[in-house]
């Protein structure tokens, strides 16, 4: 959801009471702070988007807590506790042949009758991409206009979709896939969520241990500057906190961060059925597929004769951009056979800090073999970036490691 133009002049009460809602710790307290911030929030075009945000925000809330309740009495739960490297979550329209995708890729079985609505509650598995698990979620059905309130679940399955580190989003290909998708896109990006990977982003922290409000620039504010940024935060009340900004991105784009509107996932489009239409018309779909999302990758699949199946744990662990690496014993021959899962881009520090952060204090050096060491056993320091597949051993100061 694009929040155009929106808040810039918000009244001080208007803030103030936002910034109530940030500080509130309870789900209870944040639906009573988002209900004052919502009264206090003038109604005209310029707050349209807003305000709609923060219905939406505020029905998510009131089904969060009926979700508590119900867990608390033992019943069917929407939420799924993360397990493995990651939590992906499958979405698609009743009868796209979701669920019968997630039986093929876990060791977790849906419910699979052909009749529609037949998964009412999300269902877990573990699929396997060679030496690591990964969290596979089978949701209800996604339905036209999701948030709108006209299905009891829409609410709860966009939840579902935004904690998840990844979608895979499934298409019928023999009942109109680009319809579908084109749809899907809508209703996502209605509720905050976008598959296009955006130019760049903005991650805000807010936290006392901040002395003022600090930046680390990982990008470039394209129509300001710092001070621009930290006043717009000090308007909100906002004194204390770090702000990441990764890419291109605007002052609006900043202000937009506040609000927790709009959140990137990376995804796979898992275009199923393939058995039951031609070649030529799979060839079709892709192509037209890949124009509304360029960057999103789109796998022919049959959850029947199960073609294409094999690429999708792959293509799905390349997409949450993670890498696996391997830890060594000093004078040991083989490293372990249980990877360290970090993100790409990670250094040698940042592994250290997964696997014992004392480590860095009498850190000597590292012994690097894999693709990012320019030999056998390269011996590097802390800043060394590490690929996928690198075996790492550390030596310290310490006696005998």
């Amino acid at each position: 959801m694009e929040l155009r133009a929106m808040v810039t002049n918000l009244p001080a009460e208007a803030r103030a009471k936002w910034v109530k809602y940030l500080e509130a710790r309870t789900t209870e307290e944040k639906i009573r702070a988002l209900e004052e911030f919502l009264s206090s929030v003038p109604k005209h075009k310029g707050t349209e988007n807003l305000v709609a945000w923060v219905r939406r925000k505020l029905s998510e809330l009131r089904d969060e807590l009926e979700e508590s309740k119900r867990k608390r009495g033992g019943g069917p739960s929407f939420f799924i506790e993360k397990h493995g490297v990651a939590q992906v979550v499958l979405l698609g329209y009743t009868l796209s042949g979701k669920s019968s995708i997630f039986n093929a890729l876990t060791n977790a079985k849906s419910k699979v009758t052909g009749m529609p609505f037949t998964t009412m509650y999300p269902v877990p598995g573990m699929m396997l991409f060679e030496d690591v698990q990964i969290q596979l979620v089978d949701s209800p059905p996604f339905v036209p206009e999701a948030t709108s309130g006209k299905v009891s679940w829409g609410a709860k399955l966009i939840g579902l979709a935004r904690n998840a580190d990844a979608l895979v989003i499934v298409l019928d290909s023999s009942a109109d896939p680009v319809g579908q998708y084109r749809a899907l896109l809508k209703d996502l990006e209605s509720a905050g969520i976008v598959l296009r990977k955006p130019r760049g982003r903005v991650q805000i922290e807010r936290s006392k241990a901040y002395s003022g409000i600090r930046l680390a620039r990982m990008g470039k504010i394209l129509d300001g500057t710092e001070d621009d940024v930290r006043k717009l935060l000090e308007s909100y009340r906002v004194y204390n906190a770090l702000v990441k900004i990764y890419g291109e991105v605007s002052i609006d784009d900043v202000e937009k961060a506040l609000f927790e509107a709009v959140v990137y996932k990376p995804s796979v489009v898992l275009l199923n059925k393939v058995d039951l239409v031609s070649y030529d018309e799979v060839e079709k779909h892709v192509r037209e597929l890949s124009t509304l999302t360029p960057h999103v990758q789109i796998i022919p699949v049959s959850a029947i004769t199960k073609q294409g199946v094999d690429l999708v744990p792959g293509s799905v662990f390349n997409v949450l951009e993670l890498i696996r690496v391997y830890t060594k014993e000093p004078n040991s021959r083989e490293p372990s056979k249980d990877p360290l899962v970090i993100p790409k881009g990670s250094t040698v520090e940042d592994a250290i800090k997964h696997i014992r952060e004392d480590f860095l204090k009498h850190f000597k050096y590292a012994r690097i073999w894999g693709p990012s060491a320019k030999y056998p056993g390269e011996k590097v320091g802390l800043d060394h970036v590490l690929s996928d597949g690198d075996i790492i051993e550390i030596r310290t100061h310490i006696r005998g490691i």
